[in-house]
Formats: structure tokens, C-alpha cells, sequence
């Protein structure tokens, strides 16, 4: 069963495949064959090795692969019922700071990736995008509003007919 996990605040759907013999996972469609390789701190994806570390804060990870740091944690299903599409129907703050613009208000229709909502932390901006299409249900957000890491700032339900 596919699950969404929230990759530098993108989602990606993943799907393990197979854990034995070896694991085979399915990121955004795209299949990845993942080997543990002899000596700490390496892993082979798709028979390229590449160093790997892993860090665990919370329910947050941090994941050192081929040199780049990524923050990865398992979004959370929205309300009952999780609707059609990826099943992710929150806009989350990732991490607190201040509403700079309101790109979409409740009632309206967005698409995966579209910005709902951009954001100010420590003078870096930031556009919080659809997680999946669907319609904006609650927009818990307001210009100038602030907020902490974790707030829910606009909520979605699918589209009619899904």
C-alpha cells in the first residue's frame, strides 16, 4: 500500500515493492532496487554506491545520501475519510514563521503543486504548494498571520466526482 512522505517538504509517493530478497521501492512511479552494502555508512541504489547517514529528531528524519542532507517525515492523512488522490489534505507549516501572501482561498479548485500559501522564517520565503488537486476546504491562514512549525494552514478535500 503506497504511503505519502513529505521529502524537503515535497510529497512523494512511495511503495515498497518487495523487502526480500532485496528492497525494491517505488518513488513517484519511478522504481529503485535498494542493496545494504558491505561497510558502514554505504548503500548501492539501482547498483550505484553512494554513502548514506541517517539522523532521527522526533518524528523527523534526516537523510545524508551521496552528499546532500534531506528532511523527510510521513505526512499525515487529513480528515476522516482521506478523500481520493495521495490522501494528503493538510498544507503544513514546516517550520514557524509568518503568512507573507495568500495565493488561494477556500472554495477554490488547485492542482499538485500549485502555491496556496507563501511563508517568511528567518528572511528566507517559501511557497507552500497543493499536496495533491483537490479544493481548498478551510484556509486556517491569513496574511501577516503567524504560526508555528506544524500548523496546519489550509486544508483540502478532492475534487467532485472522485
Amino acid at each position: 500500500m503506497p504511503f505519502t512522505l513529505l521529502l524537503d517538504g515535497e510529497p512523494c509517493e512511495i511503495e515498497i515493492l518487495a523487502r526480500q530478497p532485496r528492497l525494491l521501492l517505488a518513488v513517484n512511479g519511478r522504481t529503485y532496487l535498494v542493496e545494504p552494502k558491505a561497510g558502514d555508512g554505504m548503500v548501492r541504489i539501482d547498483g550505484e554506491t553512494v554513502a548514506f547517514a541517517r539522523a532521527e529528531i522526533g518524528e523527523t528524519q534526516f537523510l545524508r545520501i551521496a552528499g546532500r542532507t534531506h528532511v523527510a517525515q510521513l505526512a499525515r492523512q487529513g480528515g476522516a475519510g482521506g478523500g481520493g488522490g495521495s490522501g494528503v489534505n493538510a498544507v503544513k507549516a514546516p517550520m514557524p514563521g509568518l503568512v507573507i501572501r495568500v495565493h488561494k482561498q477556500a472554495g477554490e479548485a488547485v492542482v499538485r503543486g500549485e502555491a496556496v500559501i507563501t511563508i517568511e522564517s528567518m528572511k528566507l520565503q517559501m511557497a507552500l504548494n497543493a499536496p495533491r488537486d483537490g479544493v481548498i476546504a478551510t484556509l486556517l491562514a491569513e496574511e501577516g498571520g503567524s504560526f508555528d512549525k506544524d500548523a496546519v494552514l489550509a486544508l483540502l478535500v478532492s475534487l467532485e466526482g472522485e
